[in-house]
């Protein structure tokens, strides 16, 4: 009897290792948008993060002396001009009586400052009311 050749060794052709591949590039790049945009929430927190200390510093200087501060180095715990994580440059703009803005802008050449459209957040308070800039998205909202 003949026998018939079989091939009976185990592995993949270069054919299902090529679709294999192309499946996986189109996951990828289905994937990775989504993915840097977490990435750019994620680093935008650095800057809310500090921008919410400010206003936290804040509401407790005025607690204690009526107004609002007009420089950061008058506020326990947000007198820093530079985020936790260093993405981001805190100012106060505007403060002092019953208002103030403080800006957190990304520093440049940071990973902050590709964030189209929320590289610079801004808080205002007027009168204990806040006011979230550019938008309640840049915010994590």
């Amino acid at each position: 009897m003949g026998q018939a050749s079989r091939r009976t060794g185990a592995g993949f052709t270069l054919v299902e290792l090529c679709v294999v591949l192309a499946v996986a590039g189109l996951l990828a790049s289905i994937a990775w948008p989504s993915f840097q945009s977490q990435l750019q929430r994620s680093r935008r927190a650095d800057a809310v993060t500090a921008l919410l200390r400010v206003q936290l510093a804040q509401e407790n200087h005025r607690a204690h002396h009526g107004l609002y501060a007009s420089q950061l180095s008058a506020l326990v715990g947000a007198a820093a001009s530079r985020s936790r994580d260093g993405l981001y440059d805190i100012e106060l703009l505007e403060g002092g009586g019953d208002r103030y803005v403080a800006r957190a802008t990304a520093r440049s050449g940071s990973l902050a400052a590709a964030d189209r459209g929320c590289a610079v957040l801004s808080l205002q308070v007027r009168e204990g009311l806040a006011e979230f800039a550019p938008s309640t998205r840049c915010w994590n909202l």
